[in-house]
Parts: C-alpha cells; structure tokens; sequence
C-alpha cells in the first residue's frame, strides 16, 4: 500500500507532462479516486471502473502550422497499416518548398531527406503557381509520399519505403484527341479574326510564328487576308483540357497563298514544311516582336524626332508596349549586352560570319554578352531606354559591317534544311493526308463563299 501511494506523485506529474493544463487536472481527479479506492477496497466492495474523456486534438493544435492558403485542401484517408493525414497545398506566386512544407507542418528535415534521395526529387525545387503538392503524414508528423502534380496530366509521386528511403514514380495520363478547323478573313487584324474564329491566343501566336518568314505580321497584313488551320483539340474524362500542335495551316496574304503542314521526323523532331518538303523556317524570322506597327522605317535620310537633325535611321522601329517580348530574329551568339546613353538597354547577336542583329531601347536585357541563343527565344522585354520618345524597339541587321533594310533583307536569305532526299518518301506518307484533310474542310467554305459572290452579281 505505501509503495501505491508513493506512485500517484508520480503518476500526476507524467500527465502534466504530455496533457494541457485542463487535461491534467481532469486526469488528476481520476487518479485521486483511484487512489481512494484503493484505500477503502474491501473483499466486499465490488469494484467499478471510472470512464473519464480525454480530447487529445489540443496536442495536435499545439503544433505550429501555417494557416491554409487559397486552393489548400485537408483531408484524412485511410490505408491498411495506419491512418495518413492527406493535404493538398497549392502553389502560390512566391513560395518556396520549404514554405510548402512547413505550411503542411511537414519538418525541413524531411524535406531535406526527401530531396537528397535522388535527381528526380530535385525538381520538386523547380515549382510553378499553380501547381499542387499533396502530402500524406503519420499522426507523428512523419511524411509518408509526396506528389507532385504539375498538370492534370503528369503526377510525380514519391513514395517512402520501409529502409526510409524514396521511391519514384512518374505517372502520366493521355488525352483523348480530336481534328478541330478553323477558318477566317482578316478586316482589322490577325488576332481579332483569330478569336472570332473561335482560336485560342495561343493557337494564334503558333500560326504566326509558322509563317513568320513569308508573312511580316507588322507590315505585310491586308484587309480580305485569309487563313485556315487544322489542329488538335485534347480532352480529359469529356472535358477540353486544351489544344494540340497544328496540324496544317494556310495562309493567303495579299493574293499569294503560303501553307505548312507538321512532319515529325525519324529523329522525333517536328517542324513545318510547305507541300513540297521546303523548310518553313528561314534562317531569320521578319519580326522580332509580335503584332507590332512599325513607328519608323529604315531611312538613310531621316529627320532624328530628338536633335531635329538629318541623321541615317539604321534599322527599323517597331512600337510595342513596354515588357513586349523581344525575340532573336536568328540561331547565334550574343556578342553585346549592356547599356549606353544613346541605346538604353542594348542587345547585338552575331549570326555566323556574316550578319549582326542589333536590338535597342530595351526594358530589360534577358541575356548575357557571349551566351548562344536559338530563334524566336526572348532575348529582352520591349522598353524607352536611351535616346527614345517612347516605348519601342529599334531593330537593325548588318551584312557583312553594312546596315540593311530589316523589312525587306530577310527575304533575300536561304531558309533552313528542307526534307533530305532519303526522309521524302516518309514525308509524304505523313503529310499527305492531313493536306488533303485540310483541303477537304476548306472546300466547303470556298464553295459558300462562291455561292454568295454569284448572288451579290446577279442581284
């Protein structure tokens, strides 16, 4: 009996210990009639047994996690083994990983241990807005898997095995596809007709940038211009999801009709062609902005709107609102990149032995002086740097150290490697039915349009 009472001290300050205050006297009071009964218990005294309620969820509250954001979601599932508390965090502008964890209350130890467990798991480094990270933990805290889903198509997951290493698995879903056509006429602009076809701003963008070497979209463009294009609509469990490659396109500019069709080559490399095999892609593209007017042309002769001077206007001003990217009119190597009175923020790329772009007046400059670059990659942002009345790029190339018309010297240059002689055979297996697909959903379309001229003559 004294040893009994020598433990309930004891037993009192191990509750206190584990249990919040108004746990421990609750406790506390179950002890003490404990204790009693153990004093006054006689052989006949029947024994009862004492049910007190204990809520344990303010030791989970105790544990300092960061409130849910926006698009979070909490959530507990059960497995064969034990019980996993499931959390989906979304990823908002300005988070780091380990913000993510700790707002899942997950330790920075266990983030470390999980990004040190292979390269895959480095990527969980690389996080866009938007993105979803679901964590699945013990009761204890302990994370359990991870996954990553990037899109509604791709699901990284990593899992962690029982030597308490992670295990990857990358799992990925296919869209269900379908040929979508849209056609139009132009009476304002590329892209106004574009969305009135029903075309995404995307879609558009990747039309333009088919036929960017035959087409300058800044200066070429006419009223009664037309297009067609033949494309990919995905679709997930019958929901649209988004858009595929285009598939065919053409385009009519000025009476003259230029069209590409997309080859995937023995390599797995796709590119447009036009009907005949010929690269689409010139070695320059002939603009390096997008939907841009042109606020001044090459001019040897041109009054300077600054010093009101007879001074050569080397290149060609393309007007643009600031941030407007700023694309490489070519493969090369940044040969400048810096900042001077006259050009603000400047850019020149040299191509080869004999041509130089230059780019001026930039907001800012995304590339440093000797770093390669490919076509139609955003070298800068669209400023009024330097000696510029307002938001614009000046664009010049040179030829061999001389100045050239930008407008008009690109389609003087050789386009890019066309279809070798051995892949033409392919080529046209591939590329033969989707022009005649195109054709087909065109013709009925020329043939309304033909009925409604007949019509207009005759009334």
């Amino acid at each position: 009996m004294q040893d009994q009472r020598k433990s309930t001290p004891r037993l009192l300050g191990a509750l206190r210990q584990y249990f919040p205050r108004t746990h421990a006297l609750a406790a506390g009071a179950a002890s003490f009639a404990l204790a009693l009964a153990m004093f006054v218990s006689t052989p006949e005294v029947e024994a009862k047994r004492l049910s007190l309620p204990v809520n344990l969820s303010v030791i989970e509250e105790d544990i300092p996690v960061t409130p849910p954001q926006p698009g979070d979601e909490r959530a507990t599932v059960d497995t064969d083994e034990k019980k996993l508390r499931a959390q989906t965090l979304k990823v908002q502008s300005g988070d780091t990983l380990s913000d993510l964890f700790q707002r899942a209350g997950v330790s920075a130890a266990e983030m470390y241990q999980l990004l040190a467990s292979g390269d895959e798991a480095k990527q969980l480094a690389r996080l866009t807005p938007g993105e979803k990270l679901t964590f699945h933990t013990g009761g204890d805290g302990a994370l359990h898997s991870l996954e990553l889903h990037r899109d509604r198509l791709n699901l990284m997951k990593f899992s962690r095995g029982q030597a308490g290493d992670y295990q990857y698995v990358l799992h990925q879903r296919q869209p269900d596809s379908y040929t979508a056509y849209r056609q139009g006429e132009i009476d304002s602009s590329l892209f106004v007709a574009g969305s009135e076809a029903g075309l995404s701003s995307n879609l558009i963008m990747e039309m333009a940038q088919v036929f960017s070497s035959d087409v300058d979209f800044a200066l070429d463009i006419r009223k009664g211009d037309r297009f067609s294009v033949m494309f990919e609509e995905e679709f997930l469990d019958g929901e649209k999801i988004g858009n595929g490659p285009i598939q065919a396109a053409s385009f009519t500019n000025q009476g003259k009709t230029f069209s590409a069709v997309r080859y995937v080559d023995s390599n797995g490399d796709a590119n447009y062609y036009t009907p005949d095999g010929k690269s689409m892609r010139k070695a320059f593209i002939r603009t390096p902005v997008d939907f841009t007017r042109i606020s001044s042309h090459f001019n040897p002769r041109r009054l300077h709107p600054v010093f009101k001077t007879r001074r050569p206007h080397n290149g060609t001003d393309y007007a643009a609102p600031t941030g407007t990217p700023v694309y490489a009119a070519g493969d090369g190597r940044v040969v400048k990149a810096g900042y001077s009175k006259p050009n603000g923020n400047y850019i020149f790329i040299q191509h080869g032995e004999r041509y130089v772009t230059r780019y001026l007046h930039l907001s800012k400059r995304l590339v440093k002086t000797g770093q390669r670059v490919k076509q139609r990659q955003v070298i800068g942002k669209v400023g009024s740097t330097g000696y510029a009345t307002g938001p614009h790029l000046h664009y010049e190339f040179l030829v061999d150290g001389r100045h050239r018309n930008p407008a008009t010297i690109v389609r003087q240059l050789p386009k890019a490697k066309s279809v070798p002689a051995s892949e033409m055979a392919r080529f046209k297996a591939q590329t033969q039915p989707l022009l005649a697909q195109l054709e087909n959903y065109a013709q009925p379309t020329l043939a309304q349009s033909s009925e409604d001229n007949d019509s207009k003559s005759v009334n």
